[in-house]
Order: structure tokens, then C-alpha cells, then sequence
């Protein structure tokens, strides 16, 4: 009979646990921001900030505002030095099958630059500020060398590895003559992809884009004058074709999409680590970069 009370108490605190954890779950998931609610046809905006290390909501915001028939046209407002090729690639692999169904305007902001000019290519429209920054086609990787300060401080590394080629970019030895060759090569071949990309997104000859493809940046002026851009102008003025384009010029409805907040663990961590902490170790990203790395 003793050992009622001690059960009875335990599987109290438990089911208070548990209500506290449905109540962090269910809270996690409506603390969010609302769709736009609202009758008619819209015009559907889409942030991009910041370097692209992840595909993944990028390309979910595309494909909603893509079945989405309500909304007529897509403004894609690119701030962003670019980032890693594979999900550069996936966004914009989305980008042209948006385009394919409603017209893509692209708005650039402050930069918009290797990866974020990528994404952009594809797009009907493609406006920019005189002095935004844009361009910077090409491919770039970073291999940091320590075995200086290794011999320094009396620290060696031994390897063993399947084949000769195995630990290339290791941090620790120069490269060999095969490698610089091997990576070259890699990095040619990733190049192309991304000139292939914007000869086919903006008409214009592959020969002719490999002239300004060395990864020279350009501002707004200068990329309409090569035929990069479309036209000078901020959102507003990228926001008032669209309306025209799509019929909609009297005050159109923007709708953007939701904003998903940090679930409970995501929550956790950032409160433990700090949000820059969090988020260099969220977005950690290797291999070649469609990256400005300018900024």
C-alpha cells in the first residue's frame, strides 16, 4: 500500500510532463506567421537573403506559389553573394519549372552575385539597382593549408588511404601537380554547367558569355549594358511590371510565404549556443562555390 502514493505521485509528474511537452509541440508548430488570406488573383513574393547553403524552403515556397492558382506571377527578390553549387542548382532547376507555368520577375537588391545571379537567370525579368552587385560568374574552392604551423608546433599527420587520390585537399600537404590537374578539371566542368545555365536563361551565346564569365563582378549599369539585366530598377518598379504584365495593376495583393518557426529542439539549441553558433553549424557547406566572396 506504501508504494501507491510514490506511483500515484510519479505518474502525476508524468502526465504533467507530457501536457507540457504537447503544449511545446503544438505552439511550435502555430507559432507562425499566416498565409495572406484574401479573394482574387495575387502576386506571390520570394525572399532570398543571405549565402545559399540550403535548398530546401527555397524550393518549397517555389512549388507552392507554383500550384497555388490564385497567384498569377512570382517576384523573386534575390539578396544574396551566392553559395554552394548543388543547392544553387536545385533552386534553380525550380525557378525554370516556375517559369514555364507563370512569368518569374527577379528584383535585386544590394547583391546578387554567382549563385545569386544563377538563380536568377532563368527568370522572364530581371531588374537591379544602378549600383547593385551582380555577376561574378564562376566557381570557386578553398583549400586552407596548415602544415606549416603543424611542423610549428610539432604536430604530424600519417594517412592511409585506398587510392592516391583519396585525401585530396588534405589540409595538412600541398597539393600534388595530379591533383591541381583533378581539381581543375572538376571545377572547368562546374564552370560550364553555370555558363550553360546562363546562356540558356538569358539568350545569349555561350562564347559570348564566357567573355564576362571570369568571375567579374558588375553593378546594375554595367550588367544591363552586357545584357545580364533587363532593366534599372528597386522592387517597386520590378512590382509594377508584374501588376501590368499579369493584368492586376490597381494595387495588387502581394502574398509571401509562411514563415516557419524553429521547432522545440531547434529552439533549445539556439538558446544554448547562441544564433550565430547555431547557424554555422546548421549551414556548414563544402565543395565548389557559386560564391562572391566579396562580402
Amino acid at each position: 500500500m506504501k508504494k501507491r502514493p510514490i506511483l500515484l505521485a510519479t505518474l502525476t509528474i508524468f502526465g504533467i510532463f507530457l501536457v507540457f511537452l504537447l503544449l511545446a509541440v503544438v505552439l511550435g508548430k502555430n507559432w507562425s506567421t499566416p498565409d495572406i488570406v484574401s479573394l482574387g488573383e495575387k502576386i506571390g513574393v520570394i525572399e532570398v537573403n543571405g549565402p545559399i547553403t540550403a535548398s530546401d524552403g527555397l524550393i518549397k515556397n517555389l512549388i507552392d506559389f507554383r500550384d497555388n492558382k490564385s497567384i498569377k506571377a512570382v517576384i523573386l527578390r534575390i539578396d544574396s553573394p551566392g553559395g554552394a553549387v548543388g543547392p544553387s542548382q536545385e533552386i534553380y532547376s525550380e525557378v525554370v519549372k516556375l517559369q514555364k507555368i507563370k512569368p518569374v520577375v527577379v528584383s535585386m537588391g544590394s547583391v546578387a552575385a554567382s549563385g545569386g545571379y544563377y538563380i536568377a537567370a532563368p527568370a522572364k525579368r530581371l531588374f537591379a539597382n544602378p549600383g547593385t552587385i551582380t555577376g561574378s560568374i564562376g566557381v570557386i574552392m578553398s583549400f586552407p593549408n596548415y602544415e606549416g604551423l603543424m611542423e610549428k608546433v610539432g604536430v604530424s599527420s600519417t594517412v592511409v588511404k585506398s587510392g592516391r587520390f583519396k585525401d585530396i585537399g588534405s589540409n595538412s600537404r600541398p597539393f600534388t601537380p595530379d591533383e591541381r590537374i583533378l581539381m581543375q578539371a572538376l571545377i572547368d566542368d562546374v564552370y560550364s554547367q553555370f555558363v550553360e545555365a546562363v546562356s540558356l536563361g538569358r539568350d545569349i551565346p555561350a562564347n559570348k558569355v564566357r567573355e564576362i564569365a571570369d568571375g567579374r563582378i558588375f553593378s546594375g549599369r554595367q550588367a544591363l549594358a552586357v545584357g545580364l539585366i533587363d532593366e534599372l530598377g528597386g522592387f517597386q518598379d520590378a512590382l509594377a511590371y508584374t501588376a501590368k504584365l499579369t493584368g492586376l495593376e490597381d494595387d495588387p495583393t502581394l502574398i509571401y510565404p509562411e514563415v516557419e518557426q524553429p521547432g522545440l529542439v531547434e529552439r533549445i539549441l539556439k538558446s544554448a549556443l547562441g544564433e550565430i553558433g547555431f547557424e554555422a553549424g546548421h549551414h556548414w557547406t563544402v565543395g565548389p562555390q557559386y560564391l562572391w566572396t566579396g562580402m
